[in-house]
């Protein structure tokens, strides 16, 4: 019989520690740290509030530090030795590319690994040709991981620039042959129109920006518009769905409010629902960053 989701009682921190080509060095003074592979790299981060731990020389010698020039992530990196082609990384069996942004990142988020790891269980626990669906899905690393774990990927993103780095990066990986339908469209558009057509999904990632135009122009606001997404995603869950992972990064949203409004969408499907927000720790120190919040959903065991 359905039942109401159970959303947890407390809220969990993902920690994403370091791995072979990726850790958060230091932080402190607004700014953080990284080594991506061999490169270290220097990023605005206003909420490091708290001093670095190493001395101002070890930051010194990044190879390319980023400037910002408004709030909006926009900026110019400065290259020690040069502009630096895209180079090759690698997340467990998965590869994909680094590559120096107009926007700070380097074309995908290592927070995100907490993520990979729970989706590859996931996707594993479903079996092995689970339907999975990625909105807004970049550069395909969440694709990836659910293709190189056995699942049929729906990678779908409004950037034409974004899709061709997925499959870039879907070559790097030697993945060109797994079933993954890469889709250049308007997230939203997509999911109105497979909800028209009766499609189902044993698992959705949704990972929307703040704010954000589709292929036609499409305006996305997130507060505006996750409403209606996460009821039609929820209507394209499959009877032997194994999850629903909702995460955002705008600084006004919360891991509990992306719970209440997954529970409202799932009223009926019962499992529960946890909560949250992902974190980078530093590979020397207990210190963390906290960067995106998520709700996932999971039916009971």
């Amino acid at each position: 019989m359905s039942s109401f989701p159970l959303v947890a009682e407390q809220g969990l921190v993902m920690r994403t520690g370091a791995w072979p080509d990726y850790a958060l060095v230091d932080s402190g003074g607004g700014r953080k740290l990284e080594r991506y592979g061999r490169y270290r790299v220097v990023r605005p981060e206003p909420q490091c509030l708290w001093p670095a731990r190493l001395a101002p020389a070890v930051w010194d010698q990044a190879d390319a530090v980023f400037d910002p020039s408004d709030e909006d992530e926009a900026g110019n990196w400065r290259f020690k030795a040069g502009p630096i082609a895209p180079f090759p990384l690698g997340w467990e069996q998965v590869k994909f590319h680094g590559q120096f942004t107009s926007f700070r990142h380097l074309a995908f988020f290592p927070e995100q690994a907490a993520n990979w790891a729970w989706l590859k269980e996931r996707v594993q626990a479903a079996g092995s040709g689970a339907r999975i669906l990625n909105l807004f899905g970049y550069t395909g690393v969440a694709s990836l991981v659910c293709a190189a774990a056995g699942a049929a990927v729906t990678h779908v993103d409004a950037s034409k620039r974004a899709i061709g780095w997925a499959r870039d990066n879907a070559a790097l990986a030697g993945m060109q042959a797994r079933p993954i339908r890469w889709i250049c469209e308007d997230a939203r558009r997509y999911v109105q129109r497979e909800a028209r057509r009766g499609s189902r999904y044993e698992g959705i990632i949704l990972d929307p920006p703040k704010y954000g135009r589709g292929p036609a122009n499409e305006v996305w606001r997130l507060f505006e518009d996750l409403p209606e997404l996460a009821r039609l995603c929820a209507e394209l869950l499959s009877e032997k769905a194994s999850f629903l992972l909702l995460n955002a990064y705008a600084a006004r949203i919360s891991g509990v409010a992306l719970a209440n409004l997954l529970a409202a969408e799932l009223n009926d499907r019962g499992g529960r629902i946890d909560w949250g927000e992902l974190a980078l720790q530093e590979e020397s120190s207990e210190r963390q960053i906290g960067l995106s919040f998520f709700a996932r959903w999971t039916p009971q065991p």
